[in-house]
């Protein structure tokens, strides 16, 4: 984010337009901070206070079964509230 300025001509860009580019640093607040990075899920903090679980792209290993995924999940969303939770 920043500010886009023409600047004023002078002889060294006679010719040509210069511009130059000002970068500014948002004031932004962070909304809704990751409280848990796990690898098959994240668990987030809204504004309220509530949390909210959202799911990683599954991975394409062969080797996981839509069983052993579904319970890789269940155990790491488990865990994450538990500690989240029980604070």
């Amino acid at each position: 984010m920043g500010v886009l300025r023409r600047d004023v001509e002078c002889e060294e860009f006679r010719y040509d337009e210069h511009y130059t580019f000002i970068e500014t640093l948002p004031l932004m607040v962070k909304r809704n901070p990751q409280v848990f990075d796990g690898r098959y899920i994240t668990v987030t903090r809204r504004d309220d206070g509530s949390l909210r679980p959202n799911f990683k792209p599954m991975p394409t290993a062969a080797r996981l079964s839509v069983d052993n995924y579904a319970f890789e999940v269940y155990r790491e969303l488990r865990g994450a509230l538990k500690g989240l939770i029980e604070e």
